[in-house]
């Protein structure tokens, strides 16, 4: 990691409230009589129902929701024994993916306990407090007693995920890659680098698909394991066969599979050439594999291959599985998570490779077009239908296997509860930044001469989402790039007020003049906006030289709108731009307008801007819903602004017919489903899940957005400037290097799109 991408981690761990979760509070507490409910005296009533029957701890507690994440921090990641305190942010990481994942709370849990016992005892006081135990970063072999021990006496779900995450991810790309092999799991013969916890996990589970130990060959950092070597820990005697190998290259040689969970650079191209047909090749050492992709497949056409990283395809990564698995575990509050449920993620794993892949994902990883096959053996991480898949088939398993306690009897019910308990649109922010990755723009910045900016460029730049073009004085900007180290080595820096640019500039000026000459503008003054970066990036823009702009951290609305409308314009079927936030939801992402753009649109306006939010959604991949919003819900009341939203409404569904559209309606009924079909079941927007909000002016749309983004704390993106014939996006004043990151991403998937159009 360079000197840029560490100062960010640092940053983005220590800015504002310090660390990466926090406990927030589930039931009202504003009243006197809230808190004597939440404390004394009221709570003594949960207390006496659980302590008459202890199964009621899931009904008034947060134990049926709660994992701990445990680890006393002697292998952390490839940092090794960095101690308890060291590993916290790591603890704390992993909580945000089951929380992102699989919508379970987690409190992380470091031990100071080296021990064993120390540990096992610590980890059984307070087993009470959760409904599941994750173990993490614990170093072999004592992570292999220490889960034995626990599982054994613990009746709640323990998993050591960097032991049995990694099978199961790795074994349901086994069983696919076998088949498109055309090999049988007890045919093969398998090479493993690598012997600590994952490697041996890995190895237990594909013995239970079928291997056999005599198929196995595995190395340790002193060589082969076979019967000859002394001194061998119980886990690597297992493994230990009659067969006598120098190195790893002898025993490669005609071998089906090669799995490594060692270290990068082990594995030669002639290694791999030497395997047998169809070689499967699993290198999943991070960050360096075992032998570099595109190495390997250089050396054979005919292998399958998987590593641990995102850049390449068949990635193994534990995030497939574990969020999922726990869900299952939790929801049938199961007394352990046993071979049955491993094996059954195993196969939902397997099989979601094999069903046609979304939109959405397709559109995530840059419209590519991904079909089952060596490129596509298991699904993408951000596949959405994960949690539909693995959570069911672990929580059917246990109850087959007779460790749960709760039974699910209805299971189309529970996995529309699954989607709402992450959001039917989840990973909204995932996908777009993997979307401008596949194909970066060139991207004007207004304002260089700001750090905010500049730390925004370098970020885009180092993602790989944008080729930055920086506007402004170059001293300043140098000067700013000097004092922060930020690593913008390369990029164009640009001065339109520079006489190093009058050429250009007068030509721009010239261009202006024939666009705008019929509008009041002369010669003169179009060559004198071009001094304005602004009226010279939007010029940029128009004429090719980039793809999009990104201006306004400090400026007003008004005045970095202009140049846009001036100099790129609507697009051609476009009657009004409109300004757009999305807001990052638990229900999924939510779409507003219009926003910043339109002080008191016409119900015609009002059908042209839905009409306009809508398309905007379907090109992020997601099908708008959408709400006309109105202090009046179908006529219940009159008034000017309550007309207009009903009559927007009927031109909607007069001349869009496919849209899933209503109103007008409050905003309460239309995202309680519950309050919507009890009161109005007549409403196209009945079970529909409203993700587009559409408000009858300026003022009570802009206020909507900021009151929520403020006291609930809701992460908002934008605004996106809709309508334009170019991609030109506007900051809100004051945005933060966040905020404009964001921006940039958006903007990059907005120049795609409008390139494409």
């Amino acid at each position: 990691m360079n000197s840029s991408s560490k100062r960010e981690a640092l940053e983005y761990h220590s800015r504002g409230r310090k660390g990466k979760i926090e406990v927030l509070p589930t039931k009202p507490y504003s009243s006197q009589k809230d808190l004597a409910l939440a404390y004394s005296p009221g709570v003594a009533e949960p207390c006496k129902a659980i302590a008459e029957n202890q199964e009621d701890v899931y009904n008034y507690t947060a134990k049926g929701n709660l994992v701990a994440v445990i680890t006393n921090g002697t292998a952390v990641l490839g940092l090794g024994d960095i101690g308890p305190e060291a590993s916290k942010p790591v603890m704390e990481g992993k909580g945000v993916l089951f929380k992102v994942f699989a919508d379970i709370d987690v409190f992380d849990i470091e031990v100071d306990a080296s021990d064993p016992e120390q540990f096992i005892s610590t980890v059984k006081a307070i087993a009470p407090t959760f409904g599941g135990i994750n173990l993490e970063d614990i170093k072999a072999p004592e992570a292999f007693e220490i889960e034995r021990r626990l599982k054994a006496e613990l009746d709640i779900p323990v998993m050591h995920d960097d032991q049995h995450g990694t099978a199961i991810i790795s074994a349901a790309a086994l069983l696919n890659a076998l088949e498109l092999a055309g090999k049988s799991i007890q045919d093969i013969r398998i090479v493993v680098s690598g012997a600590g916890a994952a490697a041996m996990s890995c190895l237990d589970l594909y013995e239970q698909l079928g291997m056999s130990a005599g198929q196995i060959d595995v190395f340790d950092s002193k060589g082969h394991i076979n019967t000859a070597r002394e001194g061998l820990d119980a886990s690597k005697q297992r493994y230990a066969n009659d067969r006598r190998f120098s190195d790893l290259k002898s025993a490669m040689q005609d071998a089906d599979v090669f799995l490594g969970l060692s270290k990068g650079g082990l594995v030669s191209a002639d290694m791999v050439a030497g395997m047998a047909e169809n070689p499967i090749v699993f290198a999943l050492a991070n960050p360096e594999p075992e032998i570099g992709y595109e190495e390997a497949m250089d050396v054979r056409e005919d292998i399958i291959m998987a590593t641990g990283r995102s850049d390449h395809p068949n990635q193994v990564n534990n995030v497939l599985g574990f969020p999922f698995i726990f869900r299952g575990a939790l929801d049938v509050r199961a007394t352990a998570i046993n071979d049955a449920m491993k094996l059954a993620a195993v196969r939902a794993i397997a099989d979601l490779a094999k069903e046609n892949v979304p939109d959405e994902v397709s559109e995530a990883y840059g419209n590519q077009s991904f079909v089952f096959g060596r490129d596509l053996i298991i699904p993408k991480p951000l596949d959405p239908r994960l949690i539909t898949y693995v959570a069911p088939a672990v929580a059917k398993a246990a109850m087959e296997s007779g460790v749960a306690k709760h039974e699910i009897k209805d299971w189309d019910a529970y996995r529309k509860a699954l989607l709402d308990r992450i959001g039917y649109d989840s990973g909204f922010a995932r996908t777009i930044a993997d979307r401008a990755k596949k194909s970066p723009k060139r991207v004007v910045f207004a304002e260089a001469d700001h750090y905010r900016v500049l730390k925004a460029a370098e970020q885009a730049k180092e993602e790989g989402i944008a080729q930055p073009i920086l506007l402004g004085r170059r001293s300043v900007i140098e000067s700013l790039i000097e004092e922060h180290s930020l690593e913008l080595e390369g990029v164009e820096v640009i001065n339109p007020r520079s006489d190093e640019e009058f050429e250009r500039r007068k030509a721009f000026g010239e261009e202006f003049f024939q666009l705008r000459m019929r509008h009041g503008l002369t010669a003169r003054e179009g060559e004198r906006l071009m001094r304005q970066r602004n009226y010279y990036g939007a010029m940029m823009v128009r004429t090719g030289m980039a793809d999009s702009l990104i201006s306004g951290l400090t400026r007003t609305y008004p005045s970095v709108i202009r140049p846009a409308l001036q100099v790129i314009g609507k697009a051609d079927d476009v009657d009004k731009v409109a300004g757009m936030y999305i807001l990052e939801t638990k229900r999924g992402p939510m779409f507003f307008a219009d926003t910043t753009v339109n002080l008191d649109p016409t119900a015609e306006e009002i059908a042209s801007i839905a009409a306009l939010t809508a398309k905007a959604v379907r090109n992020l991949r997601i099908v708008p819903r959408i709400a006309l919003l109105s202090y009046s819900n179908f006529g219940s009341a009159g008034g000017a602004d309550a007309e207009k939203m009903a009559e927007a409404a009927r031109i909607l569904k007069e001349r869009h017919p496919d849209l899933i559209v209503d109103g007008e309606i409050q905003a309460n009924f239309a995202l309680n489903d519950e309050l919507l079909s009890e009161s109005f079941p007549f409403s196209t927007l009945r079970n529909k899940r409203v993700n587009t909000l559409i408000f009858p002016n300026l003022a009570s749309g802009n206020i909507a957005y900021k009151l929520l983004q403020e006291m609930a704390g809701i992460e908002v993106q934008g605004p996106v400037l809709l309508g334009m014939r170019k991609s030109f996006h506007v900051l809100q004043m004051g945005s933060s290097v966040r905020e404009i990151h964001d921006m940039v991403r958006l903007a990059v998937v907005d120049a795609q799109i409008k390139s494409n159009a």
